[in-house]
């Protein structure tokens, strides 16, 4: 079924709130380019629209009342946002989760050393990456060092104009014939994307050691030190990613497109988070936006999908208003309706023999739903029932929301998952459903601004009538 373009229709008719709404998630996106960055961001949207903080709720001892809006962090990583229906919870929700992790490269726990007059940190890379694409791009570097003293620096150092910048360097195209020779997945390893941060040795003085070789590393710790008060074994209890630098931008002479870091998954999750925040009316069924870590690698962990950090949220609310009954709990989570918010490959016709045309997501097409995902004879998949694609199409159309059904590519090229089939284990109805995006994975991801608008819309439009 052939879609419109919605630059034709909608997207003209609501430009200006449609740039609102591209406006805030790129300044979204700059500001949230980790897991931490992105839960403080969507704590404090939550906290400027009423939420409280469930602990806190709890221990004022008033009761909890439909309408109330609440939110559960997990480790600074994770986060879920809860606004109380007039039916009890246990009677199910209406949830919108996406992961707000993306591919990256981690610094390793013991990483600074010098070579042959550089200073670099050693690392290991996060997520699914094309790790040549890494080389020779301005980068950054984000998280916080934790020290034993109970504090906790953050750190953000490649962003603003005055900061300095980071790279990992590549072999210059007239010494890389044999490197070129090799397949892509061998031409840089995963040994080689370590992080150049210097060439300045420290000066000898009465403070340095005279057997002290490691001057370049020594010069690293002495502004390290006195920029962040840490030092070496610091690291030990860092986490710090590195990222590409830079803000997100409009892509195109018709600025028709955003190119920016993390859009996989972060697309989906500042809808998800803007259409939860818009939703301000009381609504018969309880509301909730999920945005979890560790997708990118299973979504395991503490903070991942498969922890029980959510599962604890929902037990603390109904034995808040309900009673504190696991047969309950179990029940709200059976009778809840899902989106499992991801990305979708958007069809690229430079690359159109990775897909088939007449299942691809197309960019600027509208919200996109994958009854299922997984590789190939469908492996890891959360397949969703006939029934509920229904009723979500029910949803769509009276909403006047723009959609289309896509795959991720060929059949027996690949494949990929998401969170859907972890809460699928609960019993609920769950379905994949996000945005098209190019380059999914590579350091700067394109997306158009009228899928943004759309899903914002789409989403809004399940929380309210699913």
């Amino acid at each position: 079924m052939k879609k419109e373009s919605l630059w034709l229709g909608k997207a003209k008719e609501n430009e200006k709130e449609l740039n609102r709404v591209c406006d805030l998630y790129k300044k979204c996106l700059d500001e949230g380019k980790t897991e931490r960055e992105c839960v403080e961001v969507a704590v404090r949207m939550a906290r400027e629209k009423g939420y409280k903080e469930l602990g806190a709720a709890l221990e004022s001892g008033e009761p909890l009342k439909a309408g109330d809006k609440l939110y559960v962090v997990q480790m600074n990583k994770s986060i879920a946002l809860f606004q109380l229906g007039k039916q009890p919870v246990s009677a199910g929700m209406n949830i919108l989760g996406a992961h707000i992790d993306s591919p990256r490269i981690d610094v390793k726990q013991n990483p600074l050393y010098e070579s042959d007059g550089f200073a670099y940190l050693d690392t290991h890379y996060y997520g699914g990456i094309k790790k040549y694409q890494w080389t020779a791009t301005p980068l950054a570097i984000h998280g916080i060092i934790a020290k034993k003293d109970g504090s906790v620096v953050n750190v953000s150092i490649g962003e603003k104009e005055e900061d300095p910048v980071f790279v990992i360097t590549d072999l210059l195209i007239h010494l890389a014939g044999e490197q070129m020779a090799k397949k892509a997945t061998e031409v840089v390893t995963g040994e080689n994307l370590d992080l150049l941060i210097g060439n300045c040795p420290i000066e000898k003085d009465e403070d340095l050691e005279k057997e002290e070789k490691d001057t370049l590393k020594a010069n690293v710790l002495r502004i390290l030190s006195d920029t962040y008060g840490i030092e070496e074994e610091d690291f030990l209890s860092a986490e710090l990613e590195i990222v590409p630098s830079g803000k997100a931008r409009d892509l195109g002479f018709d600025r028709s497109m955003i190119l920016a870091y993390g859009q996989d998954d972060r697309i989906c999750a500042f809808t998800s988070l803007f259409a939860m925040l818009d939703a301000d009316e009381v609504t018969e069924r309880t509301l909730c936006c999920l945005l979890v870590d560790k997708e990118e690698i299973g979504s395991v962990g503490a903070t991942g999908m498969q922890s029980r950090f959510f599962e604890n949220a929902v037990a603390e609310l109904i034995a808040a208003t309900e009673a504190d009954s696991q047969l309950l709990v179990r029940r709200a989570l059976s009778r809840s309706n899902m989106l499992s918010s991801d990305v979708s490959a958007g069809y690229d016709p430079l690359y159109a023999s990775a897909f088939e045309k007449n299942n691809a997501a197309f960019l600027s097409k509208g919200l996109t739903f994958n009854k299922f995902t997984g590789s190939r004879g469908k492996s890891g998949s959360n397949d969703a029932n006939a029934e509920y694609i229904a009723k979500l199409r029910r949803i769509m159309d009276d909403a006047e929301v723009s959609y289309q059904f896509a795959e991720l590519g060929k059949v027996d090229i690949g494949g990929g998952g998401t969170i859907a089939y972890i809460m699928a284990k609960y019993g609920m109805n769950v379905i994949d459903s996000g945005v098209a995006v190019l380059n999914m994975h590579a350091p700067y991801e394109a997306s158009s601004k009228a899928d943004v608008y759309e899903a914002v819309r789409g989403y809004l439009a399940f929380l309210l009538n699913a």
